[in-house]
């Protein structure tokens, strides 16, 4: 029989990899007897874990939800998840950047040996995109108070910075039925529908100041669509009231369809040959349009509209000057012959 110490890491660990055990079954998986799990069980309470009895033919264990976090284990691949989560927590913009590297020290400081060496090699660095101002921080608190409020499907009232043209005039607070929390372009949004209204609604979570008490309980409305991501992604496209981009076009490109996939994230690709490939893609304008398409450097067919065909050509010209430029500056004297093989 292992000793108490290591018989009682296994029992834990049991415990905490589903969510009732028959005592019989965990007689056996640890090769002790029932009274002898018993025994075990009472001395994991006394060290603070809250382990049920469960009732019922078999009789069996249940590890609950305590009063205060009792030590955990972990297996190797779960620590290493873990440490890789609490490093990309420092850049969610959710107002934990400070308690996340508390965590990952005091992960990293009681893992063993093996383990910390494979997460001091795992250095993640999470890059936000270019932009001209920040993305907004916002308050855990808030995060939690609505994402609290779409977990009981309560309705939510809250004031709401818009903007900063209110004339100084400080507008109602809003009433509004949650749906959910997401993420978009390293900003926080509350996916709702709008009671006063009547209609769905994304509001972000750093101008939102939560109001209490919640409101009365409701049931939840059918997203359009049934999907979040895609309805989400359709409000954020566009602004031509169809909820897709205004400058739509498509394509055909001397690329293999798997090369183009790697690089296209909301563009349709279809496979047309072993070296070929549709192109379906939106942008805010034509121009922008054309430019997207342009960096895959391939040879392009465009299928249409004609609109963005009048954009290459736009371009071309526009490029060509730039060149036309750069070969005054060179005196003629085989400037080109620099970037051209």
């Amino acid at each position: 029989m292992p000793k108490t110490s290591a018989r009682l890491l296994s029992l834990l660990s049991l415990l905490q990899a589903r969510r009732d055990w028959p005592g019989a079954l965990l007689a056996e998986r640890l090769d002790i007897s029932p009274r002898t799990v018993r025994r075990d069980v009472d001395r994991l309470r006394e060290l603070g874990y809250p382990i049920l009895a469960t009732k019922g033919p078999d009789g069996g264990y249940r590890l609950d939800a305590g009063t205060e976090l009792p030590p955990l284990l972990f297996d190797d691949d779960q620590a290493v998840a873990l440490a890789v989560a609490l490093q990309i927590a420092t850049t969610a913009g959710a107002g934990i950047e400070e308690a996340a590297v508390r965590a990952l020290n005091t992960v990293r400081q009681v893992m063993p040996a093996r383990l910390r060496r494979r997460i001091d090699t795992l250095q993640v660095t999470a890059v936000n995109r270019p932009a001209t101002r920040p993305d907004p921080q916002v308050d855990s608190s808030v995060l939690m108070a609505l994402s609290s409020a779409v977990h009981a499907r309560e309705v939510l009232r809250f004031d709401y910075d818009a903007t900063a043209e209110d004339n100084g005039v400080r507008p109602p607070p809003r009433r509004v039925q949650p749906h959910h929390l997401v993420t978009w372009g390293g900003r926080w949004y509350l996916l709702a529908w709008d009671l006063d209204r009547e209609d769905w609604r994304t509001f972000r979570a750093d101008r939102i100041t939560p109001r209490t008490p919640t409101g009365p309980r409701f049931t939840p409305r059918e997203l359009p669509g049934g999907d979040v991501a895609a309805f989400v992604t359709s409000r954020f496209q566009g602004s031509d009231g169809t909820g897709g981009w205004p400058c739509r076009g498509e394509v055909i490109l001397d690329l293999p369809a798997e090369v183009v996939l790697r690089y296209t994230r909301e563009g349709i690709v279809e496979e047309v040959g072993p070296d070929r490939c549709r192109l379906v893609l939106g942008s805010w304008s034509w121009p922008g349009l054309a430019a997207t398409i342009g960096r895959f450097d391939a040879d392009i067919e465009v299928i249409g509209p004609p609109e963005l065909k009048a954009a290459f050509a736009h371009l071309a010209r526009r490029y060509a000057n730039a060149a036309a430029v750069e070969d005054e500056i060179a005196g003629g004297r085989g400037g080109m012959d620099r970037i051209l093989p």
